[in-house]
């Protein structure tokens, strides 16, 4: 039975290392059978990447590659809540994304769609969720993208 690792390394990708919280919050928590992931922003393993306001500096397919980074951060941070254990994964429930754009910009939803096409990519069928996709004037540290999520678990 292949994992989301697997099928993520099939298209070239790989999880980063789960990033710590950057102020007084914790990078997931459980509560019940759910997994609630903190916003989580495009830096991968450190690097500061997709910095920008897409409409102006950073074009539709460079905000769905910060929307992709963010999703690669949210299974770190899911797969460090269940230990590894990726069967205590029932289900991504809902993805909730922010779009640093211009007041002109109404493509929101095709950005955060480079988000949930990791989710499924990594996780078939129960990688569907819920979603909403917003524009935000600033996001922290100036990043293009920032998405939660939450997660059923067994």
């Amino acid at each position: 039975m292949s994992t989301p690792e697997t099928r993520l390394a099939e298209l070239g990708l790989e999880l980063p290392k789960p990033a710590a919280a950057a102020a007084n919050y914790v990078p997931f928590v459980i509560s019940g059978n759910q997994i609630f992931i903190a916003g989580q922003i495009p830096f991968l393993n450190g690097e500061k990447l997709h910095i920008g306001r897409v409409g102006d500096t950073l074009t539709v397919e460079q905000g769905q590659n910060a929307a992709k980074a963010c999703a690669l951060n949210i299974l770190a941070q899911a797969k460090a809540a269940v230990d590894g254990d990726w069967s205590r994964i029932v289900r991504c429930v809902k993805l909730g994304g922010f779009v640093n754009a211009t007041p002109a910009f109404d493509q929101h939803p095709t950005v955060i769609n480079g988000a949930s096409e990791i989710m499924v990519a990594a996780l078939g069928d129960i990688g569907r969720h819920a979603r909403f996709a917003v524009g935000a004037s600033n996001l922290p540290f100036g990043v293009a993208v920032e998405i939660d999520a939450i997660f059923e678990i067994r």
